[in-house]
C-alpha cells in the first residue's frame, strides 16, 4: 500500500489527478455493448492512464483480466497485461530470457520428481535453488544442499503447487548471497541498489531481513538489466541481476517491483520517476474517441 499512495501523491504534487483502484470492486460486464468496466457499479472514470500494481502470485491470468478489459477500453497501461502475465510466471520469464540470449542461471524444468536426479547432476549439484513458477518476496524459493533435502524440499514445494511443477536452477557460489536490484522505466534504469542476504540466509529480500547499499552499475549489467525489462516488455521493471563467473546474470523480473526500500537506500524519488514515466507514456498512446 506504501507504493500506492506515493504514487498517488506524487501525482498530485505535479498537478495531475490521480486516484487509486482497487480490482475487487470492479465489475466486468459482457453484453451487447463495447467491453465495459464498472467500479461500485458505475461506469469506470476516464483517465488518460493506470500504473498497474499487481501482487497477485496466484491465477494471475484469470485475476487481472480487468486490466485486460481496460485495454479493450483503449486505456493505456503503464504495464500491460501481456506483460505483467509473462513476468509473473517464472517458467515463462526463463523462456523469453533465454531465446533473447539474456544470461541467466542454468535452469531445468520438471514436473514432480520423476527426473530429479537428471536435472540435479547436471547443474553440478547439489546444492540447487528449487523455485515454484510463482512467488514474491523470496516465497516459494528454497536452497537444497544435499539429495535428502532437496526431495524433502520438493515434498513441501509440491504442497502449495497448483501444477506440480518446479524450476531448478543451478546454485551461483561466487555470488555470496548478493544482489543487485536494477529499477527500469520506459527502458531506462532509475535507481539501483545492491542487496546482501542475512547471516545463514541464501535470499536476498529486504522483507526476510536483507541488508541494502548503494552501489555502481556496470555496464554490462545495466545491457543485461535493460535488455530483461524489453524482453517482457514492461514499462516499469525490477531486475534482479547476480554476478556469476561468467558474467552478470537475471534471476528474476518483477512487473510490480516494491520501491520503499530502494528509495531509502539511493535517496532517488522512484515514485515521481514512474510518474513521469506514465504520463509521457499517456502522451504517446492517447486513448481513442
Amino acid at each position: 500500500m506504501f507504493e500506492e499512495i506515493r504514487l498517488r501523491n506524487e501525482a498530485r504534487e505535479l498537478g495531475h489527478k490521480a486516484r487509486i483502484f482497487r480490482a475487487t470492486r470492479c465489475q466486468l460486464v459482457y453484453d451487447d455493448r463495447e467491453p465495459r468496466v464498472l467500479y461500485h457499479g458505475k461506469n469506470f472514470p476516464q483517465y488518460d492512464v493506470i500504473i498497474p500494481r499487481v501482487r497477485l502470485l496466484t491465477e494471475v491470468d484469470l485475476r487481472v483480466s480487468v486490466i485486460k478489459q481496460l485495454q479493450l477500453m483503449n486505456i493505456p497501461m503503464f504495464n500491460s497485461y501481456l506483460a505483467i502475465t509473462r513476468a509473473k510466471n517464472k517458467l515463462r520469464t526463463m523462456q523469453m530470457l533465454d531465446f533473447d540470449g539474456i544470461p541467466i542461471p542454468r535452469t531445468w524444468v520438471v514436473e514432480g520428481k520423476r527426473y530429479i536426479n537428471e536435472a540435479v547432476k547436471s547443474l553440478g549439484g547439489p546444492p540447487v535453488i528449487l523455485k515454484l513458477t510463482s512467488g514474491s518476496y523470496g516465497s516459494g524459493v528454497v536452497i537444497a544442499e544435499s539429495k535428502r533435502a532437496i526431495h524433502s524440499a520438493l515434498d513441501a514445494l509440491i504442497s502449495n503447487s497448483t501444477n506440480n511443477i518446479i524450476l531448478i536452477q543451478e546454485y551461483i557460489k561466487e555470488a555470496k548471497g548478493s544482489d543487485t536490484r536494477v529499477f527500469v522505466v520506459s527502458g531506462k534504469v532509475i535507481s539501483v541498489m545492491r542487496r546482501q542476504a542475512k547471516r545463514g540466509e541464501f535470499r536476498s529480500n529486504l522483507e526476510l531481513g536483507g541488508t541494502a547499499a548503494v552501489t555502481d552499475l556496470r555496464e554490462d549489467e545495466k545491457s543485461v538489466a535493460l535488455r530483461a525489462a524489453k524482453s517482457l516488455n514492461l514499462e516499469v521493471a525490477g531486475v534482479d541481476i547476480i554476478d556469476t563467473k561468467n558474467g552478470p546474470a537475471v534471476m528474476e523480473v518483477n512487473a510490480n517491483p516494491g520501491f520503499e526500500g530502494l528509495e531509502q537506500t539511493s535517496g532517488v524519488n522512484v515514485a515521481r520517476a514512474i510518474i513521469e514515466g506514465a504520463v509521457l507514456f499517456a502522451r504517446k498512446n492517447r486513448r481513442k474517441k
